[in-house]
């Protein structure tokens, strides 16, 4: 028996056409949300760390996005390692706007999702106005024991969630560690659609982005000093010219310059923004997909994307990631410089069976744990 359709609300400060991991997640799973039957609204803001802009109130089957127009395009990057200027940030105009949205249109809304610890504060501050169910969700690791004053506020600020959702088992372990109850948590895992990340004809898809006859090392992210875009190219400089390394970022020809120090390599494909519906035929082509994280990541969506077409990971091993890049999929880099990468792109490079097995083995275990069925660990939450 199906459950009923549900009025949702959920406050976030990125969507898309913002550029990140979340803000894929959160476009998959409105889509999920829509062809169940939900009917969705969103409060965001207008894309804070990406150029591309979108409509103020964006109508469109069974989801409706209200999008804040704020200052400090980049801003956040700057902010995001000092939480508490994150939140002033952050805080005052998604407060505001969906406490507006609440005293106008709450008998619309069944329950109200927050993204992120900012939107977790709003979430807070309306509940006793709005008296319908919370659901909090953490996309982020924090680090909290290093903090734990900062464990504490957040500790606080989802205390009076209904359920929190964690994205990995290590940020629930942090959060249960400052007093969270264990019965209100559980953990999700991203999904990507698996009927268009999925392996095909590597030598086809390299012939259409004119990668014939190229070893390529892929890097798909925003060009932040802690994705560590400047320790690939370091890596690109100390090895051999023959292996290649293509970027796919948001940012300008002339911001990704600077990031990696200067001069480019000659062996470095900068291709730029890509869009999402091309963004498999990137991770077909590719032979190994690199995230040389250097800072705290999260269940990369990207890790996902790839693994689904059949291309092997190699990460930090940071954050997150240990849970997500096992040995069916690639292997983890610890510590993640450039000489460590360096040595494990050029093993793969020499021995290419074990190549070929890797990715046989990666598509398989993706195609079996990141499809759609992990979304209904989502939806149920949304229920009381």
């Amino acid at each position: 028996m199906s459950r009923k359709s549900l009025g949702i609300l959920m406050i976030t400060p990125f969507f898309s056409p913002n550029i990140g991991g979340v803000e894929t997640h959160l476009d998959d799973l409105c889509e999920y949300l829509r062809k169940r039957g939900h009917r969705i609204f969103v409060i965001t803001y207008q894309p804070l760390t990406t150029r591309r802009k979108a409509r103020s109130l964006e109508v469109k089957q069974g989801v409706v996005v209200s999008r804040i127009s704020w200052f400090g395009y980049g801003l956040f990057n700057k902010l995001e390692p000092y939480p508490l200027f994150e939140v002033m940030y952050l805080f005052p105009a998604l407060y505001f706007r969906t406490l507006l949205f609440v005293l106008l249109k709450r008998r619309r809304i069944d329950t109200v999702v927050a993204h992120g610890l900012v939107a977790s504060l709003v979430g807070k501050f309306v509940k006793p106005i709005f008296r319908k169910r919370t659901v909090a969700s953490v996309h982020t690791i924090y680090y909290l024991y290093r903090r734990p004053l900062l464990g504490r506020i957040f500790a606080w600020v989802l205390g009076s969630y209904d359920k929190i959702l964690f994205a990995s088992e290590r940020m629930r372990r942090e959060f249960l560690h400052f007093g969270i109850e264990g019965s209100r948590t559980d953990v999700f895992t991203y999904w990507a659609d698996h009927t268009r990340f999925k392996s095909l004809s590597k030598a086809e898809t390299k012939k259409m982005l004119d990668w014939d006859g190229k070893f390529v090392v892929l890097f798909v992210g925003r060009l932040i000093k802690e994705k560590g875009a400047d320790v690939l190219v370091k890596t690109a400089r100390m090895i051999d010219k023959s292996i290649f390394y293509a970027f796919i970022t948001s940012a300008s020809y002339e911001e990704f310059k600077r990031i990696v120090g200067g001069n480019v390599p000659s062996n470095v494909i900068y291709v730029g923004p890509v869009e999402y519906s091309k963004l498999h035929l990137y991770y077909s082509a590719a032979d190994v997909f690199v995230l040389p994280s250097q800072y705290r990541e999260g269940f990369s969506r990207a890790v996902i994307e790839a693994a689904l077409c059949g291309t092997p990971v190699i990460a930090s091993n940071i954050g997150c990631l240990p849970e997500v890049v096992n040995s069916d999929i690639g292997c983890l880099v610890d510590p993640p410089t450039a000489e460590n990468f360096a040595k494990v792109i050029e093993y793969y490079y020499v021995h290419r069976d074990e190549l070929e097995r890797l990715s046989r083995t990666c598509a398989e275990f993706a195609q079996k744990h990141f499809t759609e069925n992990n979304a209904k660990v989502v939806e149920e939450s949304y229920y009381t």
